[in-house]
């Protein structure tokens, strides 16, 4: 059993910026861990990637032998990642083995760890809430390796800036959610450079909380062009709200992501009671060994987490 995480969002919320630092976070920590990028459109890395979809297709390639635009090129990449998925498969099994000590468990004990894996996707949202190729990916792969995969779904925080452009963001959170059927958990990046998109109309809670959503109605209706759609507007914000969308540092991001993909119970042998018994309580790890990594701001239902620029 293997654990990871499924890093997506739109283009320019900070994806591979995150797996750099993630990486290297869980590196301090004691994790083995392997990037893997699956974005062919992803030529500059700035970390070492175990495995690189580049070895497998490229976008440049697809691009001018098929004559696709970008966003053609990555949805047929995708379908090709999707028929040759025992490429990725044969590369990946080498990464699989191994054992460590298990931070979570009562007591000290030997488990399967492996490599922990940040999987790079590309941004091209269309993949992850229209077409079905890379939850396919997703999903053969959790099922032939046996993985434990939490989402991790950056969106840029200044998108709060404008409250338009912030129920949208709610929206493609929700419907890739709901699309991909993993365990998520929605981050905003960049968020201290928020303030320079100008001042937020309410607090950060109320954005990372998703709280009352009326309360953005009349900022909309100062805008002419979405005033028109106010009957339309009311009804998305209610269908989000039907949803439960946290802000910490990368420590407690990570917490919160070992807790969905199982990764406390790891080499554990105990009762259901148990199992519960250690969701629901503090983990007694010190993630802030490392206070270089503490900078962070602290979140809360559907929620946002908050990372500075700085922590990824």
């Amino acid at each position: 059993m293997a654990f990871g995480q499924v890093v997506i969002g739109p283009p320019g919320s900070g994806k591979t910026t995150y797996c750099n630092g993630m990486s290297q976070f869980l590196s301090l920590i004691g994790r083995k861990v392997a990037v893997i990028n699956l974005d062919p459109a992803n030529d500059a890395l700035p970390y070492d990637c175990a495995v690189n979809i580049e070895d497998l297709i490229k976008l440049s390639d697809v691009m001018n032998e098929h004559s696709l635009g970008p966003n053609g090129g990555l949805v047929y990449c995708m379908d090709y990642l999707e028929k040759n998925i025992d490429w990725l498969q044969s590369k990946l099994e080498p990464l699989l083995k191994g054992h460590v000590w298990s931070s979570y468990s009562v007591e000290s004990v030997d488990s399967v760890a492996d490599h922990y894996l940040l999987f790079d996707f590309p941004g091209q949202v269309e993949l992850f809430f229209l077409h079905s190729n890379a939850k396919n990916v997703i999903m053969k792969l959790i099922k032939k390796l046996n993985l434990r995969l939490t989402a991790v779904h950056l969106v840029d925080a200044h998108l709060c800036s404008d409250p338009g452009k912030y129920v949208s963001a709610l929206l493609l959170t929700l419907s890739t959610m709901l699309h991909l059927e993993l365990p998520h958990i929605n981050v905003l990046s960049k968020i201290d450079l928020i303030e320079s998109y100008g001042k937020l109309a309410f607090n950060l809670d109320f954005y990372t909380d998703v709280q009352d959503l009326s309360y953005l109605q009349h900022q909309l209706d100062q805008d002419p062009r979405a005033a028109k759609y106010r009957k339309l507007t009311k009804e998305l914000c209610d269908v989000v709200q039907d949803f439960s969308l946290d802000k910490e540092s990368v420590g407690n991001l990570v917490k919160l992501i070992d807790r969905t993909n199982g990764y406390i119970f790891a080499g554990m042998e105990s009762s259901a009671v148990e199992f519960s018994k250690i969701a629901v309580r503090p983990v007694d790890w010190d993630y802030y060994r490392y206070p270089y990594w503490a900078s962070g701001l602290s979140v809360g239902k559907l929620q946002f987490y908050c990372l500075l620029t700085g922590d990824t």
